[in-house]
C-alpha cells in the first residue's frame, strides 16, 4: 500500500470507475471501467494474478498480494498492518526488478518517518510479497501489477476526499492514519448487494482517516469486472463506515442525492 502520488502522465487515466463517485449503490451491480494502463499485452488471467489469486481459490476469496492483515513471520507495522517487505531478489527469481518506490498523493497522519506522504511498494517488494504468500508472480508483469495496484489506491483516496469535502469547514487536509486489509470479511453493503447480483468484492480495505483530530473509518470494496481488450477492469465502492451519527447522516444524505439525481434529475 501507499505512501504519496505523482501525476499519471504517460500512463493514461485512473482505472477506477469514478462515474458513481464511489458512492453507495446497493440497487445496482457495480459499474466497471477498463484499466487504461498503457501495456500492449497482458498475461492470461491477469486480473486474477494481479491480486494473487491461487488457482484453487474461489473468486470471492482473493486478496491483495501486499499483505495488510497478517504475516505470521515478521512483526507488523501498525500503520499498515504489513511486515517490512524485502528489497533483495527472491530465491529462484530470474529477472532483476526495480527497487524504486513510487511516492503517493496520500498524506500521512504520522510524519515522524520524515515523509509527508505514503509510499507504494517497489516492484521487487511486490514480487516478494506474492512469493511469500505462494502466489503466482510472473516477473514480466510485475511492473504492470504495481501500476494498477497504485492506481487503485490513488482512486480510493480520491473517493475518500469526495466524502471528506463535506467537512471542508472542519478540516481542509485529511490524512491517512492507517489501513487494514480484510479480504475475508464481507461488508454489510457488499453482502446485501451480492444477494441481488451474485457478485462479491475480491478484496476489502478499511482506511482510518484523521479529520483534523477526529478519526473516521472508511470501507473500500474492490470489485473485478469483465476484462476489456485483454485488460483488467475494476470498480471501487468507497464510503464512511457507520461508526457514528455523523457518518450515518453523510451516507443518508448521499443516498438521497443519488436518488434525486437518478429519478428526478436534481442537481448535485
Amino acid at each position: 500500500m501507499p505512501d504519496s502520488a505523482p501525476g499519471a502522465s504517460g500512463r493514461g487515466s485512473c482505472p477506477v470507475d469514478h462515474s458513481s463517485g464511489g458512492k453507495q449503490q446497493p440497487a445496482e451491480a457495480p459499474h466497471a471501467t477498463e484499466c487504461p494502463v498503457g501495456h500492449t499485452h497482458t498475461a492470461p488471467g491477469f486480473a486474477q494474478s494481479l491480486f494473487g489469486r491461487r488457482s484453487d481459490q474461489a473468486p470471492d476469496r482473493s486478496n491483495c498480494p501486499v499483505d495488510h492483515a497478517t504475516s505470521g513471520q515478521a512483526p507488523l507495522n501498525p500503520l499498515n498492518m504489513m511486515p517490512e517487505l524485502a528489497q533483495s531478489m527472491h530465491e529462484g527469481q530470474a529477472t532483476a526488478l526495480s527497487t524504486d518506490r513510487e511516492v503517493s498523493s496520500i498524506p500521512r497522519a504520522d510524519t515522524r518517518t520524515g515523509s509527508p506522504t505514503w509510499e507504494y511498494p517497489s516492484p521487487q517488494q511486490f514480487y516478494n510479497a506474492l512469493a511469500r504468500k505462494d502466489m503466482a508472480a510472473p516477473e514480466e508483469y510485475i511492473d504492470t501489477m504495481v501500476d494498477i495496484h497504485n492506481f487503485l489506491n490513488e482512486g480510493a483516496w480520491n473517493e475518500v476526499l469526495k466524502w471528506e469535502a463535506r467537512h471542508a469547514d472542519e478540516c481542509r487536509m485529511p490524512r491517512l492514519v492507517r489501513l487494514q486489509g480484510r479480504p475475508r470479511d464481507l461488508s454489510p453493503m457488499a453482502r446485501i448487494s451480492s444477494w441481488f447480483h451474485g457478485v462479491r468484492p475480491f478484496d476489502r480495505h478499511d482506511w482510518y482517516v484523521d479529520r483534523c483530530g477526529k478519526q473516521v473509518r472508511y470501507v473500500i470494496d474492490y470489485y473485478e469486472g469483465v476484462p476489456e481488450n485483454d485488460m483488467p477492469v475494476f470498480n471501487l465502492v468507497v464510503r464512511p463506515a457507520i461508526d457514528d451519527f455523523g457518518s450515518l447522516t453523510d451516507r443518508a444524505s448521499q443516498l438521497w442525492q443519488d436518488a434525486r439525481q437518478r429519478y428526478f434529475g436534481g442537481g448535485s
